[in-house]
């Protein structure tokens, strides 16, 4: 099965038709895009490859610095995974933003050494991996090392997402032992930012922990992931929605792994296995956002389908 829809092919996408979408959303604070940018399966969708040519070549490096402008050129928004692996410096940032308009609002996952609370085994993590992380939500380290840089980009900033990897059973005695850990740490950030916490137990999605967010003015992040409750499922939890704004992840089919959807689906150029049911889900959020009039942050992963330009447009001109 290389493509399910011959018309969706790059050629014939209609990015006007995309961005004007977009924009219209915008406009109401509705706000969808990316998980991250730079992919090269995108060409002749999102990005002309007439833009990155060097002696007549495609120049993957031209490319992968400066596209993220021509993707502000459809889009109004983007989730920026890379800052789960590291504390950006201040020269790195004021490089980022300054390739996006006014308007443009990015959100960031916020680096592991929060969110990890041991690191796991992996020789990425050379010393410190399968040890226990004495900086797991400490807020002074997020606030010193991570909010402060970010400071001058607050009007830019979308949302910070607290991303927990699936705790082994018995790590926190269930969401009320998982809400008490958390809520200390939601009660001293920084106000001045929007903040969502995603999580992978599903175990975790009980009025404990919706009520700790709700607490503290924190979104929770409905995220469509392998081993989480289908989006509509989640929505359909009348506590989840805990704070003035909605944000959303669709990053994998339920039941498919990350390391399956990369393995079938890159490089991203179309889609491969259509989801009806996150799409429909998709729309449910603007709606009831446009209507109530919410901010909303959606991000779509290539990896939901095979390709997040295709999905997005789907979703908003279906």
């Amino acid at each position: 099965m290389d493509t399910l829809f011959d018309l969706e092919a790059p050629g014939s996408f209609d990015r006007g038709r995309l961005r004007d979408s977009l924009t219209s959303l915008a406009r109401e604070n509705v706000f969808i895009g990316g998980s991250s940018w730079k992919y090269d399966g995108w060409l002749g969708q999102i990005y002309q490859r007439s833009n990155y040519m060097t002696r007549g070549k495609f120049s993957k490096s031209q490319f992968e610095q400066n596209c993220l402008r021509e993707y502000a050129g459809v889009f109004f928004t983007v989730c920026g995974d890379f800052a789960f692996y590291q504390f950006p410096t201040g020269d790195f940032w004021r490089r980022l933003f300054a390739q996006t308009p006014e308007g443009f609002q990015f959100s960031f996952k916020v680096p592991e050494q929060i969110t990890c609370k041991v690191f796991p085994s992996h020789p990425r993590y050379g010393a410190q991996a399968g040890t226990e992380n004495a900086a797991f939500l400490d807020a002074g380290m997020l606030r010193d090392m991570f909010l402060r840089a970010l400071e001058p980009y607050r009007s830019k900033t979308g949302v910070l997402i607290f991303e927990f990897g699936a705790f082994p059973k018995g790590t926190f005695p269930g969401a009320a032992g998982f809400a008490e850990r958390l809520d200390p740490f939601l009660s001293a950030l920084p106000v001045g930012f929007r903040y969502g916490v995603e999580i992978r137990n599903r175990e975790f999605l009980e009025p404990e922990y919706f009520a700790c967010l709700r607490r503290n003015g924190v979104a929770h992040v409905y995220s469509a992931w392998t081993r989480m409750p289908e989006l509509s499922d989640q929505l359909a939890i009348p506590e989840s929605r805990t704070a003035a704004f909605s944000v959303c992840r669709a990053l994998l089919r339920h039941g498919r792994s990350y390391e399956h959807a990369v393995r079938d689906f890159a490089p991203y150029r179309e889609i491969r296995d259509a989801n009806p049911e996150v799409r429909s889900s998709l729309r449910g959020m603007i709606e009831g956002a446009r209507a109530e009039r919410r901010a909303a942050y959606i991000y779509v992963n290539n990896r939901l389908e095979g390709n997040a330009p295709i999905t997005i447009d789907a979703v908003v001109n279906g």
